[in-house]
């Protein structure tokens, strides 16, 4: 077993950067995946839009509830059985995927690749927080955050080549290669790490799942804050084909969705410096407003002009839905820097002393049940406001066929809606929760 290092600064142990590294692979594996699932599910499988809404939106959902049920199950086999297990299905499953096309096939292959993704946040970050100090813990997470967010943006960097090129089933056998490669480096690089803290067992854990449908603060704010992260899985679950189908097979998608983790990195620290005197309730208010605008963005790229371009500063021209999709998404960006952080810190607070960890555990249960309705309500508008060109009937003239098309923008003004009654409850929580600490102060 290595010893984890006793010094400060900047500084780590080899299973330090050998985790990283096999995140930034898993994160390009998953993210040039996912930005591509939908179409993937549509245009290659076959199923409806409305079917791919409720597959992507379980397998989406059901990937951020499991982490914290396989977490205790990896403390007991070691972290790097765990990442050889993780590392092997995912390679497995994404290989399968861009073999096999048939809906029962797929079904079961992602069923693969779920389970072994499921591994992967409480490997990586328990490795992260196993082989650092107090000194040093910040600076290691802080790397370990740009490196998520560099695998998910070099990851839909690449794929629009490999779908444009090949076809959008060979962006498997690419994500494939990422985990095949991070495989290799949990084989021969990665050493045990040592467990020096107390683990948790499946009892505990369950027990810490209800305890939070036992506080009324923790369950509603986290189904206000699900009307929040289901307006962000769009990005994924209708983005995609939205601007495809209007745009054409030569839009990048991909490209436009990583405009969101680059505002994030710009400016999240800058967001939290300036709101470090602020309520953490408080600030979401701030950002949950922030996003009926980023939908009514989005709104603003109506189908009629898909073929209208936009000037930028007199240099260069792009798509007006292109231009509006890019402005949207960057706000989303910045609302999510109001949104995130401050809601796990509130999360956390509200935690029994001692268990702060186990409830964080289930602090993304806002991310299970948005991807579940996210995904599902963006197959019913795909469906009915900017159909699969494969579903049209045959001979239709350009202007018969952009009929079809000519309501495609209304898809967002449903999520204009939800953002509204997000933000405006959680203005009503802030006042309710406020007058019960008031009450009780006065006890």
């Amino acid at each position: 077993m290595t010893e984890i290092s006793k010094q400060g600064g900047w500084k780590f142990p080899r299973e330090f950067w050998a985790a990283n590294f096999m995140e930034l692979m898993e994160r390009a594996a998953y993210y040039g995946f996912f930005i591509v699932l939908t179409l993937y599910l549509t245009d290659i499988v076959g199923f409806t839009d409305i079917e791919t809404g409720i597959i992507a939106g379980l397998f989406y959902g059901t990937l951020y509830f499991l982490p914290p049920f396989v977490g205790a199950y990896v403390d007991k086999i070691g972290f790097k059985k765990g990442l050889i297990i993780a590392f092997s299905l995912l390679t497995t499953g994404y290989t399968l995927l861009g073999v096999y096309h048939g809906k029962l096939a797929v079904i079961i292959f992602l069923i693969i690749l779920l389970v072994g993704a499921s591994f992967i946040k409480p490997l990586i970050t328990g490795t992260v927080a196993k082989t650092t100090t107090e000194e040093n813990r910040a600076r290691g997470y802080s790397l370990f955050y740009w490196i998520v967010n560099i695998g998910a943006f070099s990851g839909k960097t690449f794929v629009p080549f490999i779908r444009q090129g090949l076809g959008v089933e060979y962006v498997n056998f690419f994500s494939a290669t990422m985990t095949f490669i991070a495989l290799l480096f949990a084989i021969f690089l990665y050493k045990e790490t040592q467990i020096n803290e107390e683990t948790k067992n499946l009892s505990e854990i369950l027990a810490a799942l209800k305890g939070i449908f036992t506080k009324p603060r923790l369950w509603v704010l986290t189904l206000i804050i699900t009307g929040f992260w289901l307006i962000q899985g769009q990005l994924y679950a209708t983005m995609p084909k939205y601007v495809i189908r209007l745009l054409g097979e030569q839009a990048k998608p991909e490209w436009l969705a990583n405009v969101n983790p680059l505002t994030v990195v710009i400016f999240v620290v800058i967001v939290n410096q300036l709101t470090k005197k602020v309520s953490a309730v408080n600030t979401m208010i701030i950002g949950m407003f922030i996003m009926p605008v980023s939908a009514l963005m989005m709104a603003m790229s109506q189908p009629e002009h898909a073929g209208a371009t936009v000037s930028i500063f007199g240099k260069f021209e792009i798509y007006q839905i292109t231009f509006y999709m890019i402005l949207g998404i960057a706000i989303q960006g910045l609302a999510e820097c109001f949104i995130s952080p401050r809601y796990l810190e509130y999360f956390s607070l509200q935690a029994p002393k001692g268990e702060e960890g186990l409830y964080l555990g289930f602090s993304h249960l806002h991310s299970f049940l948005s991807a579940i309705f996210g995904f599902s309500l963006s197959g019913v508008l795909l469906d009915k406001y900017c159909p699969d060109p494969k579903t049209l009937p045959q001979g239709l003239s350009e202007i018969e066929r952009a009929a079809y098309y000519a309501d495609a923008h209304y898809i967002w003004y449903y999520f204009v809606g939800i953002a509204i009654v997000s933000a405006i409850s959680l203005v009503i929580y802030k006042i309710v929760t406020e007058r019960i600490d008031a009450k009780k102060g006065l006890a």
